[in-house]
């Protein structure tokens, strides 16, 4: 444990951004299981709206410094091919 206050301080600040660091994550999981799904069912539709959805989450979070902009290039590159695999 901690000593000094700075220290204690930044323990705090961490635990905080880890905590929401997380969320954003499993949201953005969850918004690609969403996008994935309704390819699955093959509803172009629903497909187009819902990759519209994700690469706004995905960006977003690459600009929050959540994952890194290269990684968030290929995770909407990877979705828009599997979108543009439906035809």
């Amino acid at each position: 444990m901690a000593n000094i206050k700075s220290a204690k301080k930044r323990i705090k600040v961490i635990s905080k951004k880890t905590a929401n660091n997380r969320v954003r994550k499993t949201v953005l999981k969850n918004v690609e299981k969403k996008f994935l799904a309704a390819v699955e069912t093959g509803d172009k539709a629903l497909a187009t709206e819902r990759l519209t959805h994700a690469e706004k989450h995905i960006r977003k979070a690459a600009s929050k410094n959540i994952i890194h902009n290269n990684a968030a290039s290929r995770k909407v590159s990877r979705l828009t091919a599997k979108l543009n695999a439906m035809d």
